[in-house]
């Protein structure tokens, strides 16, 4: 399977939102405005943005976990997809220019939650020194939503996630079938001990995306339903209420949460948990399906 690194793109709206948007994320979008300040001012580097080609994979598994079967066969267009995990840093700016709150009201940032690696100094968003290169911890979905879309980009669906991760031939890890150690993962560590996602080149999938395993659970776009997976079924065309799927596993889950398998449900819940909030053991990378030309 090729690897590519994209070079530069200028201002596009994504072949995914030309597809057609959720209402809700139409709406943020229109509001959203033009992309106007940090990474996402202008003309905007790509750089680390990994190609996932066009083709089928094997998803799932057969194991004894009811949610993650059967195995079976899915087809995903071609996407480019964050090669790391969005970093406090990029999320500070992102604040910075667009405020705390979704169209929907949603808070983006867990900001009071003594977990949150990024806070107000000085009236200005500010990621935690020491923390700033860290995966971006305590942003709710709709952050993570909205902060995709402000780059002109998505969240990926979790089959996308999963063929970055596992590649064609069914392996366990996105490394191969070794079990999870040190240089491939940050896993089985303290709460909120997270790391840097860019140190650990030897646990990258077979499109060179880092850090799919391990340091944060990520959000993908995706409404949890049973398998098989079905692009067309309306999963990914939801309301915004319904429960959306969790891919990866955390720096404090145990080595054996680490299969690229493993699914998990972040529901609704009216507003008051979920998905509109942000947790210590989940972060999110940024997708799309346009053609960021490569180099």
């Amino acid at each position: 399977m090729a690897v590519k690194i994209a070079g530069r793109y200028r201002d596009r709206v994504t072949a995914w939102t030309r597809r057609g948007l959720t209402l809700g994320a139409a709406l943020a979008l229109a509001l959203i405005g033009p992309l106007d300040s940090g990474r996402g001012s202008g003309e905007a580097r790509a750089d680390g943005i990994m190609l996932i080609e066009a083709g089928a994979f094997w998803m799932g598994s057969d194991s004894t976990v009811p949610d993650e079967g059967p195995m079976h066969r899915v087809y995903v267009r071609d996407l480019w997809l964050d090669r790391n995990k969005v970093t406090n840093r990029e999320v500070a700016q992102f604040l910075e220019a667009r405020g705390l709150r979704s169209p929907e009201g949603m808070r983006y940032l867990d900001q009071d939650d003594p977990d949150a690696r990024i806070h107000r100094r000085g009236g200005r968003f500010i990621a935690d020194p020491g923390f700033e290169e860290h995966p971006a911890v305590e942003v709710s979905w709709f952050g993570a939503r909205d902060y995709c879309l402000w780059l002109g980009r998505r969240l990926p669906t979790e089959a996308e996630w999963e063929k970055a991760a596992r590649g064609l031939d069914r392996r366990r890890y996105p490394w191969g079938d070794e079990a999870p150690d040190a240089e491939r993962a940050v896993v089985g560590r303290p709460y909120n001990a997270t790391e840097r996602g860019d140190l650990r080149p030897a646990g990258a999938g077979p499109t060179g995306v880092q850090d799919l395993l391990g340091n944060l659970r990520e959000w993908t776009g995706s409404v949890y339903r049973p398998y098989p997976y079905r692009a067309d079924d309306g999963r990914e065309q939801a309301t915004l209420d319904a429960g959306r799927v969790v891919r990866g596993g955390s720096h404090d889950d145990p080595v054996d949460a680490l299969l690229v398998t493993i699914r998990r449900l972040s529901s609704y819940d009216g507003g008051r948990g979920g998905l509109a909030h942000g947790h210590h053991h989940t972060g999110f990378r940024c997708a799309t399906s346009e053609d960021l030309g490569g180099r």
